[in-house]
């Protein structure tokens, strides 16, 4: 079939309907809004970072199943893209059931909305290499979860991002502290954990796999650091051996090829030597992507909002070594703000500020990104930039 895309606030429109509208919601609206789409945008408070530039904002609980229910009934979009992991996936059920898409579709979002559906999917049907785990409901439970894995071990709620409610166990000191942390890091309150293997690997990757109307292509390997399981600087692309980067692709391929649906996945590699373990999978653009704003002539917004849309989706053309570096701040304030941004004046930078509308602690409220001839240049660059901009609060 065509694609056909409508006039927005017509009775053509094409309306996309974001729910959770963070940074990386925001880019989707405005690659999204760029091809001609209505968006609204949905979240749990007001003046998220994607409401700032959709056409409609809503806010309501996602995990509400009648409040999800009815703003989808109210503004009755044609597309329903989830940003989140916390969200009411019966309601999205019952919205493929009316002939409305999901992206990438509901049993994906069901699926990858908690660790242990996906893992499960992906060690024992799927087949594939991952890290040894167990999960555990109780507090005794956790304990001999620890116990059979064995020390180091890597403990997270089900269902968590940015690192919330994550920690490595070396001692069993830690185990009681360790349990603690995961039931409220949660985004879904307290509840079940998953206790992985700590494996020492070389590198981890992300490698942004987009799934579209005509097959499956692959953006180069992102490699980055994270921070207590959060993000604070990626590269791309990251450099891998041929038969490393074919089993990769190989894994990549053979989940997204299961899960189904349009859109970008974020797949979450681990590779030790020559063996390449399968981590997470978000169905959906990927925090450590960010970088590709710079790297390619397609972002992973705009590949995302391509795939969604029905639209043809080239190979992303790579336009040299890409760094991002975060911009985070602690503290408490409702009225940040920013100057410096003297690392602006070097060429083959950005910086995107988030408009992240307070912080409560410590919160990621934008990045900087930089383009070079090496990946170390690029790197150095984007942490100058991030470092020039100075945070008020």
């Amino acid at each position: 079939m065509e694609t056909r895309i409508g006039t927005p606030f017509t009775k053509t429109s094409t309306l996309v309907m974001l729910c959770g509208s963070g940074e990386l919601g925001k880019e989707v609206v405005i690659e999204l809004q760029r091809l001609g789409a209505e968006v609204v945008a949905v979240d749990s408070y007001e003046n998220a970072p994607a409401h700032q530039v959709a056409d409609h904002s809503a806010v309501i609980d996602m995990l509400d199943e009648d409040q999800l229910r009815d703003v989808i009934v109210k503004y009755n979009p044609n597309i329903i893209v989830p940003e989140i992991e916390a969200i009411a996936t019966n309601v999205l059920k019952e919205a493929e059931g009316c002939d409305r898409t999901v992206i990438p579709n509901a049993r994906a979002v069901q699926l990858t909305m908690n660790r242990e559906g996906i893992r499960t999917l992906v060690a024992e049907e799927l087949g594939l290499k991952t890290s040894k785990y167990k999960f555990a409901s109780t507090k005794e439970e956790f304990i001999a979860a620890v116990e059979e894995i064995s020390l180091p071990c890597v403990v997270k709620p089900i269902m968590s991002s940015s690192g919330k409610g994550q920690s490595v166990i070396r001692s069993f000191d830690d185990v009681h502290t360790a349990w603690d942390y995961a039931q409220t890091g949660g985004r879904a309150g307290a509840g079940r954990v998953i206790v992985e293997e700590f494996i020492e690997f070389d590198y981890e990757i992300t490698l942004l796999t987009v799934k579209h109307k005509d097959g499956i292509s692959f953006c180069e390997p992102i490699g980055h650091e994270q921070v207590d399981g959060d993000y604070v600087k990626s590269w791309q692309p990251h450099p891998m051996e041929g038969d490393v980067r074919q089993k990769a692709q190989d894994i990549s391929r053979s989940v997204v090829s299961n899960l189904g649906g349009y859109g970008v996945f974020g797949v979450e590699l681990f590779v030790k030597g020559d063996e390449v373990y399968f981590s997470e999978v978000s169905p959906r653009p990927h925090d450590t992507g960010l970088v590709t704003m710079i790297s390619q002539d397609l972002s992973e917004f705009a590949l995302h909002a391509r795939a969604i849309l029905g639209l043809p989706v080239p190979e992303a053309l790579q336009l040299g070594f890409g760094a991002s570096e975060v911009i985070k701040i602690g503290g408490n304030s409702n009225s940040v703000t920013f100057s410096g941004f003297e690392g602006l004046k070097e060429t083959g930078t950005q910086v995107r500020l988030f408009g992240k509308p307070g912080v409560n602690g410590s919160r990621r409220m934008g990045v900087a990104v930089a383009l070079d001839s090496s990946l170390k240049y690029a790197k150095e660059k984007a942490e100058r930039v991030a470092l020039s901009v100075k945070p008020n609060l």
